[in-house]
């Protein structure tokens, strides 16, 4: 269960860093979490050491971890030194969208629309060039097509493209029309449920803002993992009748919240070390079916998961010598 109170933040938070003391490898994502539940709970000096603590070292993705840092140190008065390191990470021209669309969304936190816009337009001009984009580079063209809706500027390149990558049901300039929530204030209960609706949809496309980085991921045990999982401890039998079941429950979870409109999907790949050595940490039983989708997340925040759905062409996530258009991509899987 997601933590809801400043309590049950910092008991997470504590809970993270003491998973990052036993795995040090996985310090770097393990303390972005803690740091956002510290956020969370109010204690921003604290979410502040722990960025700090990570920019001392040598970390992974050093861009992404100033531009949180800067998010958070603006948000309790230290404006002037969030506005430096927003800077540094423009100039730095990340090759990823993340450090972008956090820096951008900054500035439109605090009414800073025109420096939003032309921050995400100088990430556009980076990362925007191929024919296929990842998730993370359509969320900032969509981010930037809202940006340019609430200055009112006429359409270019980029936002046509974001229109047509756009597949909900209410096109982006009805999503993005700030004039939209002046119908909030309407008595008619059809208007109403109408905004709703469109309110609804939005958020499903900046859920993978919303939510940092990481994605909602789905384990995936290789066959022979599986078999060594049930052997050991047969009472997971329920949760993984069968091998082919279980590939074939992964596809359909994934497609059923990408539907419901998730973003941010991803698949990790489960071992039984690991699984077993993550329920020591947890203090329970493996044969604990409730312990499942903490390790799927926990293997996530690791940067463990990889991308779904993968392209067409590229191989399958199941591991079989087809591609995935071939295989769980095709139209008639389940």
């Amino acid at each position: 269960m997601r933590p809801d109170t400043a309590a049950s933040h910092i008991t997470e938070a504590e809970r993270l860093l003491r998973t990052a003391a036993q795995y040090p490898g996985d310090r770097e994502p393990l303390y972005l979490q803690a740091a956002a539940h510290r956020e969370l709970a109010g204690d921003r000096p604290g979410a502040t050491a722990l960025y700090d603590d990570l920019l001392d070292g040598s970390p992974a993705d050093p861009l992404l971890i100033r531009a949180l840092k800067a998010a958070n140190l603006w948000e309790y008065g230290h404006e002037a030194e969030a506005r430096a390191i927003i800077e540094g990470v423009r100039a730095a021209k990340p090759t990823d969208a993340a450090p972008w669309e956090i820096t951008a969304q900054t500035l439109e936190t605090h009414d800073e629309l025109e420096a939003a816009e032309s921050t995400l337009t100088e990430a556009a001009k980076l990362l925007a060039a191929p024919a296929e984009l990842p998730h993370a580079t359509v969320s900032l063209i969509t981010t930037r097509h809202r940006i340019r809706r609430m200055l009112a500027l006429e359409h270019d390149d980029w936002d046509d493209r974001a229109d047509r990558l756009h597949t909900a049901s209410v096109p982006l300039d009805e999503l993005h029309d700030p004039k939209r929530l002046w119908s909030l204030g309407s008595s008619d209960p059809a208007e109403l449920q109408a905004e709703i609706t469109r309110l609804r949809s939005e958020l499903g496309t900046y859920r993978t803002a919303l939510s940092r980085p990481f994605p909602v991921a789905v384990l995936h045990w290789p066959e022979a993992e599986l078999d060594e999982l049930l052997a050991a401890y047969p009472e997971l039998e329920a949760e993984y009748p069968t091998y082919r079941a279980h590939l074939t429950d992964i596809e359909a979870s994934l497609r059923e919240l990408a539907q419901a409109g998730t973003p941010n999907l991803g698949i990790v790949r489960a071992t039984v070390p690991s699984y077993e050595a993550f329920a020591a940490s947890e203090s329970t039983h493996p044969s604990a079916a409730a312990l499942l989708p903490q390790y799927a997340t926990t293997l996530a925040a690791r940067g463990r998961a990889t991308t779904w759905p993968p392209a067409q062409d590229a191989a399958c996530w199941c591991g079989s010598e087809t591609t995935y258009g071939e295989c769980h991509g095709s139209p008639t899987s389940p």
